[in-house]
């Protein structure tokens, strides 16, 4: 087998623990300097508060969200604590419009924004700090090293390029700090649950500022034979170059390890006919092991008070190797399960480029906040399979009820032997306009020129395709009065469609349109907001099965997503921090060559809604303390493509609770699934279903100094 070149493997815990160390010694010895050192701004997450007036993903300024003529939903540091995220999957769990998909068992993040979800067979697009994050091959995403997450609702595109028009999401990361900071994390849990964390920064000169983050974390699960082991070594540097230039340093590298795991199997329909624990892989084939690597580059300079520039490089590279047994077809006894046998080894490099202007000026009685920049990637992946399908002679079959594993396998043959190669380049501009007092005017336009080459090296075939696409933003926004602003925009977006058709043609690119209208509410404090909006979505030239040789695809499929959402957060009082949200969605195919007009788009509940509240108070004898609960619902979902079979409604509670025992230490306690109800959290077909975590228990320990 050929062998492709492997990301550099994650330095050893050993060498991390020391950098740890002596960061840790570099910062104390700083603070016990008590040197004058100077301030460089950056955004972190404050007072304990769910609601933050500042999303630098939605326009790529500082422009308060009050001003911004879209929904937009900031996640921050205080409730992801709160909550005991340890994946980015669950820090969506009290934001409305988010609904999880196939997971690929468990090797990426996938989530669909209103109701959309892109390309089926990778993860989701999401953003880190402003640069495309996981095209090719990232592992689910800890957030350790995350700061906040935004949560941009509608097409991105006139900023970002391609994606899907339902929206993204952009996180931000932790920056380094001059002021020293030690923070560590130790939790257990059920289920051989086991973490430890370490997050250290302070100065390393006059004027450099360094931060190093270190995770490790394994995770049993109710499924048997499936657990999760993860490594994560993140430095940062921060260096100020007088007072109006700031250059900054991101990196990450990370491996993560878990068997691949397509779940349960639905028998005549009936979800339940298989318990939630059964594996239905082989525990022979190991984990599957990805490693990443990511490096994210800046320098920002103030030109004047009112001009700045920035120029950023980022670079990513990511690796999937690994052995797995999946279903194939379910007898007609409904219990023998015939399986397939996969062997994958594929790679991705993700270099891209930014760079843009942002300043403001007036003409006459406007103020203009103006942005121009172009940005272009470089994209490759190589994907080697090999696959055995089941024959007469090597049915690989398990019996779903009283599984035995170890049944001989088909050989494995070659099946793709693929590399990719996509480039691109964009320019854009935006416009945001003040007339007077009340009314802010968006503006903004993106031309993309982009190219991609697919090389089938087992057929010998090479399809190329050039496209350009144009992606405008137009919204406005009222503000009536100092609490509440009213806004509408109207967008469109592109995204590039893969493969080609039945006669080696390249696809034309998925069209989006969006329209939306709402309304924001902030108290005086600004310490509690909500949002309110309606949208139409509309989405064109989406693959579907090319009706003279189902085998390949044609873009001939359209499908629509219209809804409402509402979405609260921030504090109540001097003891309450509050989220809730709801979500009534209608997203539906409108046109194929296969399915019927209506049919609803796979695990997208039509309603969803979600309440959190946080109680904190001093206790009696000094310290204080929080609790708080969560009630979670999601209803009934299509479970595969074809509407053949439903996921069930369900409805789940957390719990939560800490104990600030000193200034530095914190103890901390997170029930999740409270009642232990058995859910489908989402599914692929009727062969591929997933089944939701039982209840979990976690206890842990957090020591600041």
């Amino acid at each position: 087998m050929r062998p492709l070149r492997a990301v550099h493997p994650l330095p050893p815990l050993a060498a991390a623990l020391f950098a740890v160390a002596a960061l840790a010694d570099a910062a104390e010895a700083a603070e016990r300097e008590e040197a004058m050192l100077p301030e460089v701004a950056v955004v972190t997450s404050g007072a304990a508060s769910y609601n933050l007036d500042e999303a630098s993903g939605a326009t790529r300024t500082d422009t308060p969200l009050r001003e911004v003529p879209q929904a937009v939903r900031v996640v921050p540091r205080a409730m992801i604590d709160d909550i005991g995220a340890t994946r980015l999957e669950q820090t969506f769990d009290y934001v409305s419009g988010i609904a999880r998909q196939d997971s690929f068992g468990g090797l990426w993040d996938n989530f669909a924004v209103r109701g959309f979800a892109g390309n089926e067979n990778t993860g989701t697009g999401y953003l880190v700090n402003g640069f495309v994050a996981n095209r090719g091959f990232t592992a689910p995403r800890d957030v350790a090293t995350i700061e906040r997450v935004e949560v941009l609702k509608g097409p991105t595109s006139s900023l970002y390029g391609s994606g899907d028009p339902g929206g993204t999401l952009n996180l931000v990361t932790k920056q380094p700090q001059f002021k020293p900071a030690q923070n560590y994390e130790l939790e257990v849990g059920n289920r051989d649950r086991y973490r430890a964390a370490a997050d250290i920064t302070g100065p390393l000169g006059e004027n450099v500022a360094g931060r190093l983050i270190v995770v490790g974390d394994h995770q049993g699960s109710q499924r048997a034979f499936v657990d999760s082991q993860r490594y994560l070594l993140a430095p940062s540097l921060t260096w100020t170059l007088g007072a109006d230039t700031v250059i900054q340093y991101a990196g990450e590298w990370q491996r993560f390890s878990t068997p691949l795991d397509r779940g349960i199997v639905a028998v005549d329909g009936r979800l339940d006919a298989v318990g939630r624990k059964t594996f239905l892989g082989e525990p022979s084939d190991g984990d599957i092991r990805l490693d990443s690597q990511s490096h994210q580059l800046g320098i920002e300079h103030q030109f004047s008070p009112c001009w700045k520039g920035r120029l950023s490089l980022a670079y990513r590279g990511g690796s999937l190797e690994g052995y797995s047994t999946e279903p194939f077809a379910l007898a007609a006894d409904d219990r023998t399960l015939r399986r397939q046998r996969r062997y994958r080894d594929y790679q991705s490099d993700d270099a891209a480029l930014q760079a843009d202007l942002t300043g403001r000026i007036d003409t006459g009685p406007l103020s203009h906040t103006l942005l121009v920049g172009f940005d272009a990637y470089r994209f490759s992946s190589s994907q080697v399979q090999l696959r055995g399908n089941p024959t007469a002679a090597t049915p690989y079959p398990i019996d779903i009820y009283e599984p035995v594993y170890g049944s001989a396998p088909p050989p494995l043959l070659p099946n793709t032997d693929a590399h990719e190669r996509q480039t691109n380049i964009g320019l854009y501009a935006q416009d945001q306009i003040a007339i007077g007092e009340r009314w802010r005017v968006l503006g903004g336009l993106r031309v993309d020129s982009y190219r991609q080459t697919l090389d089938n090296r087992l057929r010998g075939t090479r399809v190329e395709q050039d496209q350009t696409a144009v992606s405008p933003r137009l919204g406005l926004a009222y503000l009536a009065g100092n609490n509440v602003t009213l806004f509408a925009n109207a967008s469109r977006s592109f995204r590039p469609n893969p493969g080609s058709s039945a006669a080696g043609e390249p696809f034309t690119p998925e069209r989006g349109r969006a329209v939306e209208a709402g309304l924001k509410f902030e108290t005086d404090d600004r310490r509690l907001g909500a949002t309110l909006s309606a949208f139409s979505i509309h989405k064109r030239n989406v693959l579907t099965a090319d009706p003279a040789d189902p085998s390949f695809s044609t873009t001939a499929g359209e499908a629509r997503s219209r809804g409402l959402e509402l979405d609260v957060a921030g504090r109540v009082g001097q003891h309450w921090r509050v989220s809730g949200s709801v979500a009534l969605t209608d997203a539906e195919i409108t046109a194929d060559t296969r399915l019927p007009a209506g049919t609803p788009l796979r695990n997208i509940p039509r309603t969803s809604a979600s309440a959190l509240a946080v109680y904190e108070d001093a206790a009696p004898w000094g310290q204080r303390y929080g609790i708080g609960a969560g009630v979670r619902y999601i209803g009934k979902r299509s479970g595969d493509a074809a509407d053949s079979f439903t996921l069930p409604s369900y409805t789940l509670v957390d719990l939560l609770a800490y104990w600030q025992l000193s200034k530095q230490a914190r103890l901390t306690l997170n029930v999740h699934n409270v009642f232990d109800r058995d859910y489908y959290a989402s599914s692929y077909s009727a062969l591929w279903i997933a089944p939701g975590a039982g209840r979990t228990v976690r206890l842990g320990l957090r020591l600041s100094y």
